[in-house]
């Protein structure tokens, strides 16, 4: 192409629809067998990157020596998706060591003796929720950390995401996260944190990380989450919200995190997971919103037999999770996201899907994923635990999002690529795995 007045933004875009289309090409015109080898979820070599990187980190990461509770949440998070549990003397390992970032009084930090901050308390407190079990659990000092909680709390209603920090939408999703899934979460902690979530809606319809900026797939994902468990989600203008995020998925199949930006293999869960929330809402009319109130939740996998499903978009995912106008939804099929008294579920419901799932697991699968272990942005970019643990997770969204019934045999066609495929499911307001987050509310709930 000649050279004219071209931006630096289109020249980036092309060079990544020129990679990725290339692979496109390439998966399009090989066999069948090919295809679904192609498809294949590595998932041997990404337990062993995970493995090799909780047990020892180059020289390079000394960068990241105050996010290490965020190392230990994306690779342990990373290993339960993929069904792997620690052995012992690692799982014990990384007690021992979240413990020592426990501040004591209150709150984690990034590394032991490092002051508190909201963003590694949530990853600290996600991985022990992880991780499980009596020691992990109970390793929390919850009274210290609610007291911590309350000293981020603004006068304004938001949180700061430590003393005299920065105030934003990612603050206080981590204090009403954590406070949530601790079952600490009180009207103290939630007073204000809506209006402040609203004053960041922006005109596009997703949510800014403060008022004024710029909508952002992130802070999209917090903002909604956050008015989801404080039970305030009706006053968000949902339609404009749905609108701004389903324009975010490209051609590249996968997501981008703002207008104008380039498709981002971590979007797969931020804006994924946005997707999946709101698929849970039953109704939304203008600016009104009816939620269900229902009993437990429960999860099963959506997967396909061995060569299924293997020609890169498959037509499945327009075969199912079709809203069935007119018929009435059976108390059965909705899912309680949390018990929280502040927290309204949202209904499990057959609806048309409001993203394209099959494409976006062809781009986690084809684009992000790594041979030889691990996750990346896009093609061209290196592997890295951060892009592991969202490509993994978005790609438990996608499989996940359209199941009808938490209790009963998996639906057809929801997975790309062979039956091995199946991810664990998360549960989408957190991003722990179902069944761990079971396990912590149970736990907290005799507490």
């Amino acid at each position: 192409m000649e050279s004219g007045g071209e931006t630096v933004t289109q020249v980036e875009q092309w060079s990544v629809e020129d990679r990725v289309f290339r692979i496109y090409n390439l998966f399009a015109n090989i066999p069948p067998v090919g295809q679904t080898t192609m498809l294949e979820l590595q998932r041997d070599e990404h337990i062993k990157y995970l493995n090799e990187g909780l047990k020892q980190l180059g020289p390079s990461f000394v960068a990241l020596d105050s996010s290490r509770p965020w190392l230990c949440y994306w690779i342990i998070h990373s290993m339960a998706l993929l069904g792997e549990s620690l052995d012992y003397q690692l799982e014990n390992n990384a007690i021992d060591f979240l413990n020592r970032c426990q501040d004591p009084n209150g709150g984690f930090g990034g590394g032991p003796g490092q002051m508190p901050h909201l963003a590694t308390t949530y990853a600290a407190v996600n991985s022990i929720v992880t991780l499980g079990g009596q020691k992990a659990l109970s390793s929390i000092n919850r009274d210290k950390l609610y007291n911590f909680l309350l000293r981020m709390k603004d006068p304004s209603g938001a949180f700061r995401m430590h003393d005299a920090g920065e105030i934003d939408v990612r603050a206080c999703y981590t204090a009403i996260s954590v406070a949530s899934i601790l079952n600490i979460l009180d009207d103290e902690l939630v007073r204000g944190v809506g209006n402040f979530i609203l004053s960041c809606q922006t005109y596009e319809g997703g949510i800014a990380g403060e008022p004024g900026s710029e909508a952002h797939g992130g802070y999209t994902f917090c903002g909604l989450a956050t008015m989801i468990l404080i039970n305030e989600v009706n006053h968000l203008d949902l339609a404009g919200l749905i609108d701004w995020v389903v324009f975010r998925q490209g051609v590249e199949c996968g997501f981008q995190g703002r207008a104008n930006k380039l498709v981002d293999g971590c979007y797969s869960f931020w804006q994924g997971g946005v997707l999946a929330l709101l698929q849970r809402i039953d109704l939304v009319t203008g600016d009104h919103l009816s939620l269900f109130d229902s009993g437990e939740e429960d999860s099963t996998g959506n997967s396909t037999s061995e060569g299924e499903d293997t020609d890169g978009i498959s037509s499945a995912a327009e075969e199912t999770c079709h809203f069935k106008n007119g018929e009435q939804q059976d108390a059965s099929c909705s899912v309680n996201y949390t018990s929280s008294s502040h927290t309204r579920s949202l209904g499990n419901v057959e609806m048309e899907p409001l993203f394209h799932s099959m494409a976006l697991q062809q781009y986690i699968l084809l684009c992000s994923q790594v041979e030889y272990g691990g996750f990346r942005d896009k093609p061209g970019k290196p592997r890295d635990f951060y892009h592991t643990c969202y490509c993994l997770s978005g790609l438990s969204v996608c499989q996940h999002s359209c199941s009808k019934d938490y209790d009963s045999p998996s639906v057809p066609g929801q997975v790309l690529g062979p039956y091995s495929n199946l991810l664990e499911p998360v549960h989408p307001l957190y991003n722990v795995v179902l069944k761990q987050y079971r396990e912590v509310r149970e736990f907290f709930s005799r507490s």
